[in-house]
């Protein structure tokens, strides 16, 4: 079987940079065709500088990596230094990137991208904030038919939100280019706090990176160690929520999750709930279902998974 052709948008973050080099490290099954960087976590700048560097991680320098859209369709960026370090990826000691930015806009990549490759043949992987997804969606409205499948990570319903009381982080920072994403056909498929929750680094599964004693397992050892600070004395939880590689492990055993096929609706307008998710996980409505809605992980699975790979770096 051809392996699956992937574009990944992230705005690394170190949870961004694990689920990458699990991509990269599996390209058997995934053919990343390009990385585009959006702001989020970090500003542009810096995303774009963190999605090079991972990839010279990894040792995949040809990797095309595009810079995309440096702030939300509506309002003002809101990022996440409190939890990944004024760089995002504090933590390793990481050298700069070498590797050039690819020319031309990263936007323009994923519109140039689906129209040329076989129809539904593309999947987008969003990893973060979905501006650049939802420009491209507006600046080409053809593309939608065109894609396999949009799978990212982003959202809440059971554990409602991580930046405010209702809203998760990604979609928070740009709820406007979600309900865009939400509403343009394409089949979706999300990874949400109700699934990265459960998917912990705890101390022996960190340990397990780190005694790989390569440079990828020493530098994700090196990740978790920093940001779970933040999460474990925030959550009161025995590790730190690796969020964004639930996507990448979703393409590659899908069976490690398991959720329902509901409506989602994204909230625009209140202040209190801006950014909200509102998942019909109990169909007590009629608005028709556009989104496969994970609702569990199997967590020992899912990291076995991820060291396995992870030691072919």
């Amino acid at each position: 079987m051809a392996a699956r052709k992937i574009i990944i948008d992230t705005d690394p973050g170190q949870d961004d940079a694990v689920a990458i080099l699990l991509a990269l490290a599996s390209p058997a099954e995934l053919e990343v065709l390009g990385i585009t960087a959006v702001a989020g976590n970090v500003p542009l700048e810096l995303t774009a500088r963190n999605a090079r560097m991972v990839c010279e991680l990894a040792g995949k320098p040809e990797t095309p990596v595009f810079a995309g859209c440096d702030r939300p369709l509506a309002h003002d960026l809101v990022t996440a230094e409190h939890v990944h370090g004024k760089t995002g990826l504090d933590g390793p000691d990481l050298p700069e990137p070498t590797m050039p930015l690819q020319d031309g806009d990263a936007v323009d990549f994923i519109i140039d991208t689906l129209r040329t490759q076989p129809e539904k043949t593309v999947t987008l992987c969003p990893l973060g904030p979905l501006t650049s997804i939802a420009a491209a969606l507006q600046r080409a409205p053809d593309i939608a038919t065109r894609i396999q499948e949009i799978v990212l990570m982003g959202g809440a319903y059971f554990e409602v939100g991580n930046i405010t009381p209702a809203a998760e982080f990604n979609i928070y920072v740009d709820p406007e280019a979600a309900e865009i994403v939400f509403k343009c056909g394409a089949p979706i498929t999300v990874m949400p706090l109700d699934v990265t929750h459960k998917a912990l680094v705890t101390s022996a599964r960190n340990e397990a990176f780190r005694a790989l004693g390569t440079p990828v397992g020493i530098a994700v050892a090196q990740m978790t160690d920093f940001f779970e600070r933040f999460d474990k004395e925030k959550y009161g939880s025995d590790g730190a929520p690796l969020h964004d590689p639930c996507v990448t492990a979703y393409l590659l055993q899908p069976d490690l999750f398991s959720g329902r096929f509901i409506n989602v609706e994204i909230e625009t307008r209140s202040d209190l709930t801006r950014g909200m998710t509102v998942a019909d996980w109990w169909g007590v409505t009629d608005r028709a279902p556009n989104a496969m809605f994970m609702g569990d992980v199997d967590a020992d699975g899912f990291f076995a998974l991820l060291t396995e790979r992870l030691a072919r770096l």
